[in-house]
C-alpha cells in the first residue's frame, strides 16, 4: 500500500467515530431506573451526548479533547451501584461533560481516559498546561530586581 493510501486510511480512521463501546443512560437516583431522555454513546474516537424528548439534541466531543476524567460516588449512588463521571475537555460547547447516575462508572471512566490518551497519540496532539506564570518576571541574579 502506498504512503498516500496509508495517510488517507489513517485520516479516515481518525475522523470516524469508531466502534460503539458503551451506551449508557442517565438513571433516576432510585433503584437505578433508566431515564430515557438522556444517554451517552461512547465510541473509540467520540463521546456523544443525546438528550431530549420531543426535540433531540446530539452533541459530540472528540476523545482527544478530553484532558481529565473524574469519578464521584455519593452514598446513595454507592447503594444503587451508580456513579457520576465528569470529563474536563477543551471542547467549545462543553468544557465539562457530566454523566450523572450511570452504571459501570469506574469501567467507563477508565475506558474514556485510556481512549482519550490513544486518540491524542493517533492525532499527535499534545495536551499542554500553561506554566508561563512568572517567566520574564524572575530575579535571576538575586539582587531583588526583576531581570529582563
Amino acid at each position: 500500500m502506498s504512503k498516500i493510501a496509508n495517510a488517507a486510511q489513517n485520516e479516515a480512521s481518525i475522523m470516524a467515530k469508531g466502534e460503539l463501546q458503551y451506551k449508557e443512560y442517565t438513571r433516576l437516583g432510585f433503584f437505578g431506573i433508566k431515564w430515557p431522555f438522556k444517554h451517552f454513546e461512547i465510541y473509540n474516537n467520540v463521546l456523544t451526548i443525546v438528550s431530549g424528548f420531543l426535540s433531540i439534541k446530539e452533541d459530540d466531543c472528540f476523545m482527544y479533547k478530553i484532558s481529565d476524567v473524574e469519578l464521584t460516588m455519593s452514598l446513595s449512588q454507592r447503594i444503587f451501584g451508580l456513579a457520576t463521571i465528569t470529563c474536563f475537555t477543551s471542547d467549545v460547547t462543553d468544557k465539562t461533560i457530566v454523566m450523572k447516575n450511570i452504571k459501570h462508572g469506574r469501567e467507563i471512566k477508565d475506558f474514556i481516559y485510556q481512549e482519550s490518551e490513544r486518540a491524542r497519540m493517533r492525532r499527535r496532539t499534545v495536551n499542554m498546561q500553561d506554566i508561563s506564570y512568572g517567566v520574564g518576571n524572575l530575579d535571576l541574579d538575586g539582587d531583588g530586581e526583576i531581570d529582563n
